[in-house]
């Protein structure tokens, strides 16, 4: 079973979904192409707590890693490999959706990559903020789609200074 929660945020209420153990899920009120199968809400769950504390101290302009919230990703290989790097994004920074298909293209072998490949697999991000996919920017830091909003995207980029 899945469970949900709801935290409160300056960017206005984000749902937050688990296996009971990991966070599965984390959107933002009016995400597109988010679905769950949720059948009950429950706050208590301990990485419900953990994830609440991590984006207080995100909130209030400090640095937590992603890798202290237990997260499970499901996706295509081609996903996760992009997910990943978007986890190392440091906060405050941007990263292009080209300089990601390089990085991806070394990976896989090959000598070129898509940036509209990474970017449908940067959008289809499960685990907004957390997995800083806003941290992702077009050719020239060009500020380009974001499930939660570009309106969102850049309030979160100018709460990291990066914008």
């Amino acid at each position: 079973m899945n469970y949900i929660t709801r935290y409160c945020s300056p960017l206005g209420e984000i749902t937050l979904a688990s296996d009971g153990y990991n966070l599965i899920a984390l959107w933002l009120e009016g995400q597109k192409g988010i679905k769950t199968d949720c059948s009950e809400e429950k706050d208590k769950i301990e990485v419900f707590i953990k994830t609440k504390r991590w984006l207080n101290r995100y909130f209030k302009g400090l640095n937590p890693e992603p890798s202290e919230i237990p997260i499970k990703l499901q996706g295509s290989n081609f996903a996760l490999e992009v997910w990943e790097i978007l986890q190392k994004i440091p906060y405050g920074q941007t990263m292009t959706y080209g300089e990601i298909a390089k990085i991806m293209a070394k990976k896989l072998g090959k000598q070129k990559m898509s940036a509209q490949a990474v970017g449908g697999a940067v959008g289809r991000n499960p685990i907004s903020i957390i997995i800083p996919c806003h941290r992702v920017v077009g050719a020239n830091g060009k500020l380009t789609g974001y499930a939660g909003g570009l309106d969102k995207k850049v309030k979160l980029l100018k709460h990291e200074n990066a914008i």
